[in-house]
């Protein structure tokens, strides 16, 4: 997901969407454990979406507070 979805959403999505990304990236870390991961590049992917989304949701936040 790109910065430009995620400044469409409001703060409670942006706050579902990294609980979701951190969700997924659990079980892909489970899947990694037990080698069961194909492909180890997803865990960088969605390692940086959280970061993006977690960017996008402290810039609406001091938005906010101003």
């Amino acid at each position: 997901m790109n910065a430009a979805e995620l400044r469409q959403k409001d703060v409670a999505g942006l706050e579902a969407e990294v609980k979701d990304l951190q969700k997924a990236h659990f079980g892909l870390r489970m899947q990694k454990a037990t080698q069961q991961l194909n492909n180890t590049a997803t865990l960088r992917l969605t390692r940086r979406d959280i970061a993006r989304a977690k960017t996008v949701l402290a810039q609406k936040r001091a938005e906010s507070a101003k």
